[in-house]
């Protein structure tokens, strides 16, 4: 039985998950989970799931689930991450936490040799190189949860490097993919969180909307795949039906379809290299679908895709700027601090103004990490 420690259980990704742990019983067993703040939705989780750890953002959260909870012990913040993430009865870590904070645990874990399953992209975008270093160095593979990877995986299976021609990124177009730049004027938190096709939290619905999802996917495909920026192609579909695609040298594409339901892919990860059944989950009916419809990406239409590109070819520490940026301007537009149009204005100034350094260790990450989302919040006084 793989034992697992789930990094963002109360999360999209954290919920699909324990989701597959229940369908498979014999199969799994949850060791660790690491929420935030919200205990209401995590105490429930804990008194089915019954994990060994649990791991909250604060000491105000830990008190108050200690009075509820008299089960194993409760860690704190990163040092707990990184705790649950290397213990020895783990398995498999699902790094599903929002945002950079799950750095620090995938490269702990990594280290301690185990298997990641990796949902989290701003860990690869904000220190991809000391990531995949790791990976190397440990041999540990790193197992991609996001669709659109999880995709690009399986159609490699068994093929060679040398052979790949293009990896092909499909992007339903997120809320807004019908409005003209000019129409994203005033638009508001509720019409931004309406995703078409997809089910998932508020930070990377918004991304989506913005398409800095899909830039962040790029930079996370480049480094998981070691396939330069300049083979990487996104293109607009917007049933997500075909979750990517790669084409060989010899023009040959491979595609993976599936509706668009996130436990596939979770499931694969933690299964892999076998397939298990998965009930409950809509099949495919590509009758009932008829058509399927592509278009070209438009970069002015969608600038964050832009600006991802570009912090990706920069490298260095480009992309930890890119990210952070990006994670707090989107947060101060749930906030109802700035538009929606504030959040590519304030990443690209901060992409503007910021030197590169290349090849930066991790306290210089986390350093111009912090300083970023500074600089982003000062902008507002």
């Amino acid at each position: 039985m793989k034992q697992i420690a789930l990094l963002g259980a109360t999360g999209s990704i954290g919920i699909q998950t324990l989701e597959v742990l229940r369908l498979h019983k014999e199969e799994f067993s949850l060791y660790a989970m690491a929420f935030g703040k919200n205990i209401d939705k995590a105490m429930p989780l804990i008194q089915e799931f019954q994990p060994s750890l649990v791991v909250v953002q604060d000491e105000r959260t830990k008190q108050e689930l200690e009075k509820q909870w008299q089960g194993g012990p409760v860690l704190v913040g990163n040092d707990g991450l990184v705790e649950a993430s290397v213990a020895d009865a783990v398995d498999v870590v699902v790094n599903a936490v929002m945002g950079s904070i799950g750095l620090q645990a995938t490269l702990q874990a990594i280290e301690a040799k185990k298997t990641i399953a990796i949902a989290n992209k701003e860990t690869l975008v904000t220190a991809g190189h000391l990531v995949m270093e790791a990976s190397r160095k440990n041999n540990v593979p790193l197992l991609p949860v996001d669709s659109e990877h999880s995709a690009i995986y399986q159609s490699l299976n068994g093929e060679r490097q040398k052979d790949i021609h293009k990896l092909m990124i499909t992007a339903s177009g997120g809320s807004f993919r019908d409005k003209k730049r000019e129409e994203l004027v005033g638009v508001t938190v509720e019409d931004a969180l309406n995703h078409p096709n997809w089910s998932m939290g508020a930070k990377i619905t918004i991304d989506s909307a913005s398409m800095m999802n899909k830039g962040l996917e790029v930079i996370e495909a480049h480094w998981l795949f070691d396939v330069p920026y300049e083979q990487i192609h996104v293109i607009l579909h917007r049933e997500s039906v075909i979750h990517s695609m790669v084409e060989f040298v010899d023009r040959s594409v491979m595609a993976q379809l599936g509706t668009p339901d996130m436990k596939v892919p979770i499931q694969y990860a933690l299964t892999y290299p076998q397939r298990y059944p998965l009930e409950n989950t809509k099949r495919l009916d590509l009758e009932e679908i008829a058509t399927l419809h592509f278009e070209k990406m438009d970069q002015e239409r969608f600038p964050c895709l832009r600006m991802a590109f570009e912090a990706g070819r920069e490298g260095g520490s480009m992309t930890t700027v890119l990210n952070a940026a990006n994670e707090e301007a989107v947060q101060l537009f749930l906030e109802g601090q700035i538009s929606f149009l504030d959040i590519e204005q304030l990443i690209q100034q901060e992409l503007t103004q910021h030197k590169t350094i290349h090849k930066p260790d991790l306290s210089t990450i986390l350093s111009i990490d912090e300083e970023t989302r500074k600089r982003v919040r000062l902008q507002l006084k």
